[in-house]
């Protein structure tokens, strides 16, 4: 940052400070009428937005060969006055935008490591409030020192971050097959794992000292790490992190479940999906199973059809609710969960005991490296949907304390007994949609969040969602951050050196997801290894077997080696492409 010249500070002396008494009495005043005319008068309430346009259905064809048309509402900046009604309707949005994606993580942590419905449905309630309370402190802009601030200052939610969630299934099923968490091979060789609570608070420990690196990379100028991270690497992350999460996760669950089930075992308790003990288990891919997921999926394609701007911003849970009420009808839901389920919860009812797994802190140093790709890439969205310059050194700040702030948060959550968290890009939809930038509406949304999960029953009842249902819903959730990082990737011009670094990183990424077991093996030959040589075995073995942790280390290596391509090249390049275009009209028109 610029600091002022010596001349500056001499010529300009600063003007007389008021009494600080007067001071804080008049601003006190100031507030109280600020909040007496919010809560007396209709526009504090209601304010000039058309609430009609939120609630409105969406016509896809014309009445009469007419369109209908009505005026769109007025734009509401980061820090502009905002109506009650609408700061509330607006938090709710936001909130239910991202519930689906903040609850899916715990649910999938829970179903891998075996846990109890108990245990399960209180990572889903810490989940809730650690997101409402760390996207509080992202939102917010303080400044510490030297330019330096915490958080970004916009309409900036956090929630569990998806790259967390497909390095921590890899970490877990090295777990698994190590003899770190406990399993069972049957005489058939089918595999069935045991409840692994610790398995959990690992990766919490990990994840904890692994923040400090994002921590400190939120000092390093948002330039340079633009420089380092391109959207060349960015979007091919992304990419990879939502296609392996499709492949493990959402298309398993809409077959009937991930837990082992899909692998369709001849014998032991996961002979059936979700298992042989539950209400109307099936074989996985059974028919009902594809049917009700499929219901899922639909109700989000009609909702975006016919809905309400206010609908299609939660048309992740129309889709789920669709699905509950069809599988409570026939039968398919679990009512025990809601049941054990406690009216009131709140953080550490349930506690993991907090370790650190070696192998485990390489792949979640990558992790950490991911969300700070991801938070600056955010940011940059959330800054222009919220009509604010994208440049300067105010821009770099938001960046700085957004990186910051995700970092910190990422050491807080696991205090929180919740895994990393990251900045949320899906609700820059709504913010497009809505046209409603400002802070207020996303406090709200933080209230709802909490709100939700000290309501404990609420967590009992998503435990509760069938599998396929979810996996309806999660298919298409994770399907849209694929589409996000193939925007990212629209922004690379693909030169020659682009293309080389795509091609060689989608090498290993899709390579590695079309066969998941490729590198488990690589270091089976070497005999009687030590303790800590194994860790390193296990490390990097985790690090290759996880699809966008290898694409992404791929990407980064040849990003920063390769030479750029000269300019003129390019323009040769181009040239000779528009010659061809000028011969193939020539040769068109002597056609015709």
């Amino acid at each position: 940052m610029s600091h002022p010249s010596v001349s500056s500070v001499t010529k300009h002396q600063p003007a007389p400070t008021e009494p600080p008494s007067s001071k804080s009495f008049l601003d006190a005043r100031h507030h109280v009428d600020v909040v007496r005319k919010k809560l007396s008068t209709r526009q504090g309430w209601l304010g000039d937005y058309d609430y009609a346009w939120l609630c409105s259905p969406t016509l896809p064809f014309s009445i009469g060969g007419k369109t209908p048309t009505r005026r769109q509402p007025p734009f509401y900046g980061v820090d502009d006055e905002l109506p009650l009604v609408l700061a509330m309707a607006s938090g709710l949005q936001h909130a239910l935008a991202m519930l689906a994606g903040l609850i899916t993580p715990p649910i999938i942590f829970a179903s891998t490591l075996m846990l109890d419905a108990q245990t399960s449905a209180y990572m889903i309630s810490a989940s809730l409030i650690g997101c409402g309370i760390l996207s509080l402190v992202q939102m917010s802009r303080i400044k510490l020192w030297k330019g330096y601030y915490l958080g970004t200052g916009l309409l900036s939610v956090v929630g569990t971050s998806f790259a967390t969630l497909s390095t921590a299934n890899s970490i877990f099923n090295a777990m698994y097959a190590n003899g770190t968490c406990p399993s069972i091979t049957a005489a058939d060789g089918a595999v069935t794992h045991g409840a692994c609570p610790d398995a959990y608070g690992m990766v919490l420990g990990t994840s904890l000292i692994c923040s400090l690196l994002e921590i400190g990379l939120s000092f390093i100028p948002p330039r340079t790490l633009q420089r380092i991270f391109p959207p060349i690497v960015t979007g091919t992350v992304i990419v990879m992190i939502g296609a392996s999460l499709v492949g493990a996760s959402g298309i398993p669950n809409w077959g009937g479940g991930s837990n082992g089930c899909q692998a369709r075992p001849t014998s032991g308790p996961l002979a059936l999906c979700p298992s042989v003990s539950s209400k109307h288990a099936l074989p996985w891919g059974s028919p009902e199973f594809i049917g009700l997921g499929f219901l899922s999926f639909v109700s989000i394609v009609i909702t975006e059809l016919f809905g309400s701007p206010f609908l299609k911003n939660a048309s992740i849970i129309v889709g789920l609710a669709v699905g509950c009420i069809v599988a409570g009808a026939a039968g398919y839901i679990d009512g025990s969960t809601i049941t054990s389920a406690p009216v009131i919860t709140f953080l550490w009812v349930y506690t993991f005991k907090i370790s650190v797994y070696p192998p485990a802190i390489l792949p979640m140093l990558a992790v950490y490296v991911s969300t700070t790709m991801e938070a600056i890439g955010d940011i940059t969205a959330s800054a222009e949907v919220s009509r604010l310059k994208v440049t300067g050194e105010d821009f770099d700040s938001r960046i700085q304390g957004g990186v910051l702030s995700d970092g910190l948060g990422g050491f807080i959550s696991a205090l929180f007994t919740v895994t990393p968290l990251s900045i949320f890009a899906q609700n820059n939809g709504v913010i497009a949609l809505t046209r409603c930038a400002n802070r207020a509406a996303g406090r709200w949304c933080c209230a709802f969040l909490i709100l939700f999960g000290f309501l404990g029953k609420v967590s009992g009842f998503f435990l509760a969602i069938p599998n396929p249902v979810l996996g309806g819903v999660t298919t298409f959730l994770f399907a849209s951050v694929v589409v996000s990082g193939l925007r990212v990737l629209s922004y690379v011009n693909y030169t020659r050196r682009d293309r080389f670094i795509l091609a060689a990183a989608m090498s290993f990424g899709v390579g590695n997801l079309l066969m998941p077991n490729v590198f488990t093996y690589l270091f089976e030959g070497v005999k009687n290894p030590t303790s800590g040589l194994q860790g390193l075995f296990d490390s990097i073995t985790i690090v290759l077997s996880t699809p966008f942790l290898a694409a992404g280390l791929v990407a980064v290596v040849l990003n920063l080696i390769l030479p750029h391509e000269a300019p003129h090249a390019e323009d040769e390049e181009d040239d000779h492409v528009e010659e061809v275009d000028d011969d193939l009209d020539a040769s068109n028109k002597e056609i015709n």
